[in-house]
């Protein structure tokens, strides 16, 4: 029975990829809004009913590792040494470079590209990116409340992480607009989102008092 399914498993995390692989590949040709669900299905051989059965929207073909990078983003707070504040140790997660960005494969670094592309000339794409931000504000401001034992009408958990998300997206758009615009080295460009990540964070270990001065 272990065995069936884990057979099982490997079988539908094999359609996902698939599913997945086969959307970008029509995004980055064609442009997000200029493919449907029905052709992505066709492509991948698969019914229409089969690609909501493992996303549930066209938007989640370009996400779906989204969920994974919260939960381990969350941990990463939650598991942090005693005596490492909040914003360090969010930093420390947020920019070490991971995924496609950590990868001196040549195709994946090419598919890194592509998807930024995509996104970046997607309304729908962009107003989702937001919503999952949002999300991210909302549990991490959670886990904030818990920690502090923060009431319902104590405003801080939710602006610190609102802060930090808004770090994080700050990170995401610098990495976007420098794929899309320079074509650079993903090596080049993991070492400079460091930089920059560090110097953000620096601007808010001393907080915005005298920024910018007259």
């Amino acid at each position: 029975m272990t065995v069936e399914l884990g057979l099982r498993e490997r079988k539908k995390a094999r359609t996902r990829q698939l599913l997945a692989a086969t959307a970008r590949r029509l995004f980055a040709e064609r442009g997000f809004e200029a493919v449907s669900v029905a052709e992505i299905a066709r492509a991948a051989d698969v019914s229409e009913a089969t690609v909501f059965n493992y996303f549930a929207t066209k938007e989640d073909l370009v996400y779906h590792g989204m969920e994974a990078f919260e939960q381990e983003l969350l941990d990463a707070v939650r598991s942090r040494p005693r005596g490492t504040s909040v914003l360090d140790a969010f930093a420390a997660f947020v920019t070490t470079p991971r995924g496609l960005l950590a990868t001196d494969d040549p195709e994946a670094q090419q598919a890194l590209l592509a998807i930024s592309r995509v996104i970046a000339t997607s309304p729908a794409l962009l107003a989702r990116e937001r919503q999952i931000l949002a999300r991210y504000a909302d549990s991490l401001a959670g886990v904030l409340a818990e920690e502090t034992g923060a009431g319902p009408d104590d405003l801080r958990p939710r602006l610190a992480a609102r802060t930090l998300i808004g770090l994080h997206a700050v990170l995401l758009d610098y990495v976007r607009s420098r794929l899309v615009d320079d074509d650079p080295d993903v090596r080049r460009l993991a070492r400079d989102v460091r930089r920059e990540g560090e110097r953000a964070v620096a601007l808010l270990r001393t907080g915005l008092g005298d920024y910018p001065s007259a």
